[in-house]
């Protein structure tokens, strides 16, 4: 295994999947802390997805460091902590503990802190996180339910939540090359600088930092910094994924669970193009006047060959409105097992092609499913693949982070799907 990573999230993960298989190197998604008596696929890289994002510090780090130690059993050349590229924390954590540990586990003196994915258009120029040409404090993406980011200085959020020093690596070292790029390396080493945060604007520079961290045991950063990795290790390998997918043969749905302003853009559009949508509303479901059972039973009811669209998806001052009422932790997890609950009486029904929008929401339905390890099949969206299960019951699944794809990603995405048939 040339690459074993940690992703905090299963549609992180997804996106990490997706950035190495495109640059050549054979890669499995593995669904949760691997059983230690379980065998390992054959693989270039493997991604352990992980629900640690939002839980406790404490209990992040522990999930962490077992997956990092599981792969270093398997014989990982080089361990990659992945998260948001939109750097999702609170000042307790889970990102700066969690990368802390990890260097602890890997003997690394040095790592980085690298968000950026430009195809996505997150970029750190002066150590502030960027999307598009907005500063994160001034984009819609501030307002995440449960993480929000309102510093957008990644230097000073990094350095809230480690006790080790953080510096930066600005874009004028980064153009100046790999050399470059090691010597200041080198610098903060003598300085004491344990973690770094580095900019990056464009893919070129991924590549640039991924050729300088080529002997770095621990990295940390975004799905972009992947593809700087991976270039180390698959020159002349084809990329893989096509641009088609086998799906095994059953019906389909989309289930939303993201308040992202690009999920409520999606549910309009397929609004207005006549899928058949039903809302899951929180207060009715918390009062047991809607059940998954019900809404399981209305998607069933829909004609077959239709895409029927189950969401959860509110305006920030609704989703304010409902926290207030039922409480932040305790909404968000009431959503994620309705719809988790509503996927597993889906597949029992005979659903096999699942669109689901939302990380949280993403890794509440996989374990329902009991869905253990993915194939990366073809780029749906920068970030979002299909997968096919390889370990538990045979499904098409495309997780999607909440703000990733264009407005009509709801209505394009299955026309990436093809009759029955293994290959992916």
């Amino acid at each position: 295994m040339l690459i074993g990573a940690v992703a905090d999230d299963i549609t992180g993960a997804t996106d990490l999947c997706l950035m190495l298989s495109r640059s050549g190197l054979k890669t499995v998604q593995v669904i949760g802390l691997p059983d230690p008596a379980g065998a390992w696929p054959e693989a270039d890289a493997v991604v352990i997805a992980l629900k640690s994002r939002t839980i406790p510090a404490a209990a992040a780090v522990e999930m962490s460091v077992q997956a990092g130690r599981a792969l270093q059993r398997a014989g990982a050349r080089q361990i990659l902590f992945k998260y948001c590229s939109t750097f999702d924390s609170t000042d307790a954590g889970n990102i700066g503990p969690v990368a802390e540990a990890l260097m602890v586990l890997t003997g690394a003196d040095l790592t980085i802190a690298c968000p950026s994915f430009p195809a996505a258009g997150r970029t750190v120029y002066k150590g502030h996180l960027f999307v598009g040409d907005r500063l994160l404090s001034e984009s819609p993406l501030k307002d995440h339910p449960l993480t929000p980011m309102r510093d957008p200085d990644l230097v000073r959020v990094l350095g809230r939540q480690t006790s080790l020093p953080v510096g930066l690596i600005d874009i004028a070292t980064v153009r100046e090359g790999v050399a470059s790029v090691r010597r200041a390396f080198d610098a903060a080493r003598a300085a004491g600088t344990r973690m770094l945060v580095t900019d990056t604007l464009t893919e070129e520079d991924l590549l640039t930092l991924g050729a300088a961290c080529a002997d770095m045991p621990l990295v940390t950063g975004g799905s972009g910094i992947g593809l700087g990795l991976a270039a180390n290790l698959s020159a002349g390998r084809p990329a893989s994924g096509g641009s088609r997918m086998a799906a095994p043969d059953g019906r389909s749905v989309i289930l939303a669970g993201s308040c992202s302003e690009a999920t409520r853009g999606q549910i309009e559009k397929a609004r207005a193009a006549g899928l058949p949508l039903l809302a899951l509303d929180v207060h009715a479901v918390a009062s047991g006047s809607q059940t998954a059972r019900e809404i399981a039973n209305w998607v069933i009811s829909q004609y077959p060959d239709s895409i029927p669209l189950v969401y959860s998806s509110a305006a920030p001052e609704t989703l304010d409105h409902i926290q207030k009422m039922l409480g932040r932790d305790a909404s968000g997890a009431l959503v994620e097992r309705t719809l988790a609950e509503v996927a597993r009486c889906l597949r029992d029904a005979g659903f096999t092609r699942f669109l689901i929008a939302g990380g949280e929401t993403s890794g509440a339905v996989v374990a329902a499913l009991d869905v253990k390890m993915l194939a990366i099949g073809p780029e749906i969206a920068p970030g979002v693949p299909w997968t096919r299960s390889l370990v538990g019951p045979d499904l098409a699944l495309a997780l999607k982070s909440g703000n990733f794809g264009g407005p009509d990603f709801f209505l394009t995405a299955w026309s990436m799907l093809e009759p029955e048939g293994k290959d992916v």
